[in-house]
């Protein structure tokens, strides 16, 4: 066996430090953001009685059955872009949807463990470690790959109140106050620093989302055929957080209120 003076730099050549494995790894992981970065956009923002997710849709069409999503989506949520993880956590996904699909399914049983055995709904911070767990985990064994998709976490629970998380393939995850996953996310960046600020309520987050997507989206339009939303607030009344993902004729009207369905009216009367 050879043995290696760490403390020379000689002997600390990028061979030593990583085996042909861990590049091969270290190359799928970057296969994998890359394959995130030409997803459809998904924006968060934090507000300080609530949290917003907007997603734009890539799969579109008019032989496209969207009778499920019309009725509400069910427990799942929209389909392709928003999921309910648990009754007080919502994801947005960019990526390998059905890579998506296996996390999120990893999610609601880990969440409904906790629910089961301490009888409370699961931390936010708790979800997102545990899924990133799963996710570094297939970043370094043989004969498996990372997940090809980045996820945005909207989440209330009694200990921190309102929060927004994202984590990527490698396993990482950060909290956030407005973040942006996906396609033209730099540009999206920018305009939330920009327009946020720390005292920003929800409907104030629900205005800057939509003005933000509707700069970022590659669609000339803006509709609920390629957008979904949805938002996470608190009900006082009774005592527990409230998990909306908003129907297409609900976004249609939330476009139409901040007068941003106007370019679709416009192309209606064109053709």
């Amino acid at each position: 066996m050879e043995l290696v003076d760490l403390s020379r730099p000689e002997d600390m050549t990028a061979e030593r430090r990583y085996s042909p494995q861990r590049v091969a790894y270290i190359r799928v992981l970057e296969y994998a953001m890359e394959a995130i970065s030409h997803a459809g956009t998904v924006l968060g923002v934090l507000a300080k009685d609530g949290v917003v997710l907007a997603a734009e849709k890539r799969i579109t069409g008019k032989l496209l059955d969207l009778s499920i999503a019309k009725e509400g989506g069910g427990y799942g949520g929209s389909g392709e872009k928003m999921f309910l993880l648990n009754s007080n956590v919502i994801g947005g996904v960019a990526g390998i949807t059905s890579d998506a699909n296996s996390l999120v399914n990893f999610a609601r049983i880990v969440a409904q463990k906790h629910l089961l055995q301490y009888n409370e709904d699961i931390p936010v911070e708790l979800l997102a470690q545990r899924l990133c767990d799963m996710k570094q985990g297939y970043t370094q064994y043989g004969g498996l790959r990372p997940f090809g998709v980045s996820l945005l976490y909207a989440g209330y629970d009694p200990h921190y109140r309102f929060q927004l998380y994202h984590s990527d393939p490698s396993g990482n995850y950060s909290g956030w106050k407005a973040t942006s996953i996906g396609a033209n996310n730099g540009t999206a960046q920018s305009l939330l620093k920009q327009e946020y600020k720390d005292d920003i309520g929800v409907d104030e987050a629900i205005g800057l989302v939509l003005r933000v997507m509707s700069r970022t989206m590659d669609s000339t339009t803006l509709g609920s055929e390629k957008l979904e939303f949805a938002v996470l607030t608190y009900d006082e009344v009774a005592k527990q957080p409230k998990a909306k993902v908003y129907k297409p004729s609900e976004i249609d009207a939330l476009l139409k209120a901040h007068d941003l369905a106007k370019k679709d009216a416009d192309a209606e009367m064109k053709s």
